[in-house]
C-alpha cells in the first residue's frame, strides 16, 4: 500500500470507474463527433462527488487533495475515457484554484482572505456542475511567455476596461466565465492581474471553434475583448500579483498532464496486450512472438516507471515541498513514455489501429498535446537546466 493506494482511494477508483462505464463509454464517440461534452455530464459528476474532488468542502468541493485528483484522472483514462474527456469535464481544475487560493479557501481552517462573493458566485456553482469555467492565459502572439501578456486592463473608477485577445482556450465555447490573465500596467510589462470575466459582458466575444488534431470532445476557442468593463470586485487577489498566482498553480496543472500521459500509456499497454493475445497471424497469436512480447514488455516498463515517478513527485508537492524542477522532469518523463507507447500500440494494432473504430487511435491523437499544454517539453527542459544551475 502506498499513499496513492489506500482503502479510501481504492473506493474513489471504483466510483470513478463506475461513472465512466455508465455515463461516458456509451456516449464518448458521439461527443467526439459533436466536439464537446454535454453540460449535463458536469451535473452528473457533481452529484456523485467526482467534480469537486481536490477542492475543500467549505467552498463547495468534495474534499481531498492533489493525490485524490490524480486518482480520478488516472482511473478515467484507465477505464476507457480519454485525456480529452478529462480536459473538457475538469476544466475547472485550472479555472478555479486561483480564486480559491486568493479567498483563503485552499487552507484548512483559514478565514476568508479575499472577496467571498467570488466563491459564492463562481466556485460553488461550478463545483455543483451548473456553471463552467475556463482559464485564459495564452495569446495569439505568445504561448509560453506568460510575462509577455498584452491583453490590457485599464482602471476606470470601480471597473477595469479590458482590451485584447486569447487563443487555445479549453472549454472557451461552453464557459460561463473565464479566469483571465491581463496586464495592468503596460502591455508586456509582466505586471499581471487575474480577472473573472463573465460571458455576455458587452465587448466579450467568443470566436470560432478551433479544430484540433486530438481532444475532439473538448471544445477550444478564441476569445476577444473590446472595451470590456469588468468590476474591480472581480479581480482575484491584489493587483499585479497575477504572475505569481499563475506560476504557483502550474505545478498542479503539469502533474495533471503528466498523469494523463502515463495513464494513457498504461491504457494503451492494456489495449495492445489484449489485441496481441487475441489476434492471430500465420496460425499463431501475435503475443507468441518474442519480438512482440519484448515490445509489450518495454511499453509496460516505461509506463510503470513514469507512473512511479509522477506519484513520487506528486506526493512531495502535496506535502508542500518546493519541487519545481522535479515537476518539470515528471511531465517530460511521462510524456516521453506516452509518446513511445501510443506509437508502439498503434503499430501493433496494424491497419485496425489506424481506424476511428479503434480506441488506440483516439489515444494516439490525444497524446500529442500533452507535450505542449501546460508548458512545452522544451520549456520544461529550460526549467530543469535552471535547476541544475546552468
Amino acid at each position: 500500500m502506498t499513499i496513492v493506494d489506500t482503502p479510501e482511494r481504492r473506493q474513489l477508483r471504483e466510483l470513478t470507474r463506475a461513472f465512466v462505464t455508465r455515463e461516458v463509454l456509451p456516449h464518448l464517440a458521439d461527443w467526439e463527433r459533436a466536439g464537446e461534452v454535454p453540460r449535463s455530464l458536469h451535473e452528473t459528476a457533481a452529484k456523485i462527488g467526482l467534480l469537486g474532488v481536490g477542492f475543500p468542502e467549505k467552498v463547495g468541493g468534495s474534499g481531498g487533495d492533489l493525490l485524490d485528483s490524480i486518482v480520478v484522472t488516472e482511473e478515467i483514462i484507465r477505464s476507457g475515457g480519454s485525456s480529452g474527456l478529462v480536459a473538457a469535464l475538469f476544466t475547472h481544475g485550472i479555472a478555479l484554484p486561483h480564486i480559491v487560493a486568493a479567498c483563503g479557501g485552499d487552507k484548512a481552517g483559514s478565514h476568508d482572505a479575499g472577496p467571498q462573493h467570488l466563491i459564492d458566485r463562481y466556485v460553488r456553482p461550478t463545483l455543483a456542475g451548473t456553471m463552467i469555467g475556463a482559464l485564459a492565459i495564452t495569446e495569439p502572439d505568445g504561448g509560453s511567455d506568460v510575462a509577455g501578456i498584452r491583453t490590457f486592463a485599464r482602471l476606470d473608477g470601480d471597473h477595469y476596461v479590458v482590451n485584447g485577445s486569447k487563443t487555445y482556450i479549453t472549454s472557451g465555447l461552453r464557459a460561463d466565465f473565464v479566469t483571465t490573465a491581463v496586464c495592468t500596467v503596460l502591455p508586456g510589462s509582466g505586471a499581471l492581474s487575474l480577472l473573472v470575466i463573465e460571458k455576455g459582458t458587452p465587448g466579450f466575444t467568443v470566436g470560432r471553434r478551433l479544430e484540433k488534431l486530438g481532444w475532439h470532445c473538448s471544445d477550444t476557442a478564441e476569445l476577444s475583448f473590446v472595451d470590456v468593463r469588468v468590476p474591480v470586485a472581480n479581480r482575484i487577489g491584489p493587483e499585479d500579483t497575477g504572475f505569481l498566482a499563475i506560476m504557483q498553480q502550474f505545478a498542479t496543472e503539469r502533474l495533471s498532464l503528466a498523469t494523463q500521459a502515463y495513464a494513457t500509456a498504461q491504457r494503451c499497454v492494456e489495449l495492445a496486450t489484449n489485441w496481441c493475445r487475441d489476434r492471430s497471424t500465420f496460425g499463431r497469436p501475435l503475443a507468441s512472438r518474442q519480438l512482440v512480447r519484448h515490445r509489450l514488455a518495454e511499453m509496460h516498463t516505461r509506463a510503470e516507471a513514469a507512473r512511479a515517478y509522477v506519484h513520487d513527485v506528486a506526493e512531495r508537492v502535496a506535502a508542500g515541498q518546493p519541487v519545481v524542477t522535479e515537476v518539470a522532469m515528471a511531465k517530460n518523463v511521462a510524456v516521453a513514455a506516452c509518446d513511445f507507447v501510443v506509437d508502439a500500440a498503434l503499430q501493433l494494432h496494424g491497419g485496425f489501429g489506424y481506424l476511428r473504430d479503434a480506441e488506440v487511435e483516439r489515444h494516439y491523437r490525444d497524446a500529442r498535446i500533452l507535450g505542449i499544454g501546460g508548458g512545452t517539453t522544451e520549456i520544461m527542459n529550460e526549467i530543469i537546466a535552471k535547476g541544475m544551475g546552468l
